[in-house]
């Protein structure tokens, strides 16, 4: 049901019982008026007859009385019925009469009018139809007793007149109702409709995305109030939408340049690794050939010394030799161009650390279903590393544990300081497979790894161990076969003033 229906059948509603009211109280109001006057109809015709009676009593009097209210009846056609009675002693006894109706009057009802003296009204119907009676208390009488003049006036002409004035009541109040529902129905639309439709294709608009509409009422009523608050409402969410794309914009360029950040660093952190790879696997072919060319090229030496050689074999010799030297050179400048770089010390806070790295292998552990826990001790002491190779380590660490997880597990990295032990741990916990106690000594060895897939493998630990090395400190493994394995990275706690004096001096930094 819509607003305009309510208000029509609530304003129809209000004024029907309104009108109903209105129309009550004026009917009786005029019942009331056109009483009284038949009521000093009565009490005129009443006083008249007691003056009368009370002069003469008597028997020739009462004669006369009687055909005088016979002449008094007659001569009004609204005058029904005209007794006197007298009371003597609470008996009621009938002294003369005239009417146009037959009306009899109880005892009680006259007695009653004696007892109180007060004259008493009351509404008849009689043969002739409805009618006004009056018991009127004319006093006392010698030797008669108490006289009541009993009236009654015909009320038909005031019912007509009641009737007549209901049904006009009723045409106009109906009139008037319909006037003012026919009102309301034409300025509906200019109180409330055309106000109402405004406002909400307004409302409309703005919730499409055009922050820039308002609703053009200049009223000064409550729909020009309704307009104003919109209005302001509406201002405030602009300037609160400004303000959102301005924050948005502003984080879109912090998460572009974290990105790039992040890829910066992995791209550094994969370098790193890389460069340590190639610098393993040149370490260990300069070694496996740098002595079988020592060999060779001394015993071609021994053999030049040896007297008595024929010239070219002597030629052949010192060929021999010199390619041995190239060789060796050349095996000395791979060595120096996988070298690592010099590490770059600098104090960083653990959390720090750990926020640079985890996004690293976040994408790995969605990808594989790992859960990662980090726990990181309050107040932690910052370290001193660089935070590259530290990175490169811890991603080594996690790498390792999601392999040895096979796509379901927990990783945990957790931190905290030993200041007992001058050492801060920091360790990377899998609930994997394990490690088996009689690979436990061999883990860390370059190459060594129990995967039999192609690639450079079994460098993972031994680079993380290099690592931990360089800064001072040492690694510590610990498995539980069939549960997982439990790496922890100790480095040593330096103090924040002489930190970078005594790491400038690594040789100085005990392995605990």
């Amino acid at each position: 049901m819509t607003v305009r229906s309510r208000l029509m059948i609530v304003t129809i509603a209000g004024l029907a019982v309104t009108m109903a009211i209105w129309g009550w109280i004026q009917l009786r109001a005029l019942d009331e008026i056109l009483l009284e006057q038949q009521l000093k109809k009565l009490y005129d015709v009443s006083e008249t007859v007691s003056t009368y009676y009370q002069h003469f009593p008597t028997l020739k009097g009462l004669s006369a009385l009687d055909s005088t209210l016979k002449d008094h009846v007659q001569s009004d056609n609204r005058l029904a019925r005209i007794d006197i009675f007298s009371v003597s002693r609470g008996d009621v006894d009938y002294v003369a009469g005239a009417g146009r109706i037959p009306y009899e009057w109880s005892d009680s009802l006259v007695s009653s009018v004696v007892g109180k003296s007060i004259p008493r009204h009351l509404r008849l119907v009689t043969d002739g139809g409805s009618a006004i009676g009056l018991l009127y208390p004319a006093g006392k009488v010698e030797k008669q007793g108490f006289v009541v003049v009993a009236t009654i006036l015909f009320s038909r002409s005031s019912t007509e007149i009641l009737s007549r004035a209901q049904q006009l009541l009723i045409l106009s109040s109906g009139g008037l109702l319909l006037v003012i529902v026919l009102i309301l129905a034409f300025s509906y639309g200019w109180l409330i409709g055309q106000p109402l439709e405004i406002i909400i294709d307004t409302i409309d608009e703005f919730q499409t995305g055009q922050q820039i509409k308002r609703i053009p009422l200049d009223r000064s009523d409550e729909w020009g109030q309704l307009a104003d608050h919109f209005n302001l409402m509406a201002d405030e969410i602009e300037r609160f939408l400004s303000r959102n794309r301005e924050l948005t914009r502003q984080l879109e360029d912090r998460v572009q340049e974290a990105t790039h950040k992040v890829v910066q660093l992995q791209q550094q952190v994969n370098q790193l690794q890389q460069l340590t790879a190639l610098g393993y696997l040149t370490a260990t072919l300069a070694h496996d050939l740098g002595t079988p060319l020592h060999s060779i090229a001394g015993l071609a030496n021994l053999i030049l010394e040896t007297d008595g050689i024929p010239q070219d074999v002597s030629r052949k010799l010192e060929l021999i030799v010199q390619q041995t030297q190239r060789l060796n050179t050349v095996i000395q400048n791979v060595r120096r161009a996988t070298r690592l770089p010099g590490p770059h010390f600098e104090a960083i806070s653990v959390p720090d650390l750990l926020n640079e790295t985890l996004p690293l292998v976040e994408p790995l552990l969605q990808r594989n279903g790992i859960r990662l826990v980090v726990n990181v001790e309050p107040d932690i002491p910052p370290l001193y590393v660089d935070r590259y190779r530290i990175q490169t380590a811890l991603f080594n660490l996690i790498q390792n544990a999601l392999e040895a997880m096979a796509g379901k597990g927990e990783v945990t990295v957790s931190a905290g300081a030993m200041p007992d032990r001058h050492l801060i741990a920091v360790t990377v916990e899998d609930n994997g497979s394990g490690i088996p106690p009689e690979l436990m000594e061999r883990v860390c060895e370059p190459f060594f790894s129990t995967h039999t897939d192609e690639g450079l493998r079994g460098l993972g630990l031994a680079i993380v161990q290099d690592i931990v090395k360089e800064h001072g400190g040492h690694i510590g493994i610990k498995s539980r076969p069939g549960e997982g394995a439990e790496i922890t990275l100790y480095f040593p706690l330096v103090d924040a003033v002489s930190g970078e004096r005594g790491l400038e001096n690594r040789s100085s930094l005990t392995n605990p």
